[in-house]
């Protein structure tokens, strides 16, 4: 029995939402719509409070522990603290692109969530292109970083937002030949078809598509060590020098949000969705969301930041070729295995990763050393 075709997977399969669950269109969207916003804000905070306090503990160090036990409400202080403060625009800046910024870039973060699945059918609508759509939507908010470093004048500010678009064109190719890898496996460009598909976890038949992935999107939502778009040692504080108040805040939401999408997302392509044994559908795709993001939050606590020309050669020398070998494998392996992907190709496929990254390391170099300007 090969692996996408086993039926019952990780736990079974429950029944399945209807499309215009709990009842006609337009209840449906507003249902789903509701439980997105209220999904992204609480998800949001408890980001905020979980890399806030882990990093206090990663790091040697207390964290927030004053505001609520725990220091727990340390994210509504914040933002009753950013909410007073006064908004300040650029006296010689574009005033309405200066406003809409922060909207331009927050807005295609949150439409991500339209198409991820919380469990089987629960999602606000199933597109047979969902990933397609993800790709698209979530390239315009960089038009959004670059609208925040044109609009203040400031040549920090779009030194930062030139980094952002720079970083996202460099970054986008790889990512989607990796995405590329799910898609022929699965053989379907549904997020929810995909998970379907996942009797077990892609990033066990998809090692290395897993790793150019995750190293990719965390250089589309400027995470460490790629976050060079705000390098505080280097720029100020990057595109959103300019920023205070409620338009820094929402600034500040649109990292995060951007960050939960790409552990929805992760989760979704890789690690089987809501599936798994035992617990609810939705609990099992919330614990593996939570587990991607501590991942990430880990990776920024011990790995220092790039140079912006190491960030670029990392893009084109390192991931897209070994985007362009892990595409190649799979299609071979699915010309030649019609019927289905066996087991023994898991251990296969990370026996090849491991031999690709092995040498890219030896025969790669990105630049070390002291550069002078």
């Amino acid at each position: 029995m090969t692996i996408v075709e086993t039926s019952l997977g990780l736990g079974g399969r429950l029944a399945a939402l209807p499309p215009d669950w709990p009842g006609g269109y337009w209840w449906h969207w507003l249902v789903f719509v509701v439980i997105i916003l209220i999904f992204v804000v609480v998800m949001v905070m408890a980001f905020i409070y979980m890399e806030r306090r882990g990093l206090g503990r990663l790091q040697a160090r207390l964290g927030p522990n004053r505001a609520g036990p725990f220091g727990i409400l340390q994210p509504v202080a914040d933002a009753i603290k950013v909410l007073l403060k006064e908004d300040i625009i650029p006296a010689k800046g574009d005033k309405l692109v200066h406003w809409l910024a922060p909207v331009v870039a927050f807005v295609p973060a949150l439409m991500i969530f339209a198409v991820i699945p919380f469990q089987d059918g629960a999602l606000l609508v199933d597109l047979n292109i969902g990933i397609l759509y993800i790709v698209a939507i979530s390239s315009v908010a960089a038009l959004g970083v670059f609208m925040a470093g044109w609009a203040s004048n400031n040549k920090f500010s779009l030194l930062g937002a030139m980094r952002d678009v720079a970083q996202v064109v460099s970054y986008e190719i790889p990512l989607i030949l990796s995405i590329a890898g799910v898609v022929l496996v699965a053989g379907s460009l549904s997020m929810n078809k995909i998970v379907e598909a996942q009797s077990v976890p892609f990033i066990l038949l998809q090692p290395l598509g897993f790793l150019i992935f995750f190293m990719a999107a965390c250089a589309e939502v400027n995470r460490t060590p790629f976050d060079l778009l705000e390098a505080e040692s280097e720029i100020v504080a990057g595109f959103h020098t300019e920023y205070s108040g409620m338009k820094f805040a929402l600034f500040y939401l649109v990292e995060y949000t951007e960050v939960l999408a790409l552990s929805a997302i992760i989760t979704t392509l890789f690690l089987s969705g809501w599936r798994g044994p035992l617990l609810p559908p939705f609990l099992w795709f919330l614990i593996k969301v939570v587990a991607v993001f501590f991942l990430i939050f880990w990776v920024r606590s011990t790995i220092p930041r790039l140079r912006i020309d190491q960030v670029m050669a990392f893009a084109w020398k390192c991931l897209l070729p070994l985007a362009l070998i892990n595409l190649f494998i799979t299609g071979l392996e699915i010309v030649a295995l019609p019927d289905g992907l066996p087991w023994f190709l898991i251990f296969v496929n990370i026996a090849i990763m491991a031999v690709l990254i092995l040498l890219w390391s030896r025969f790669f170099r990105l630049g070390g050393g002291r550069v002078e300007v």
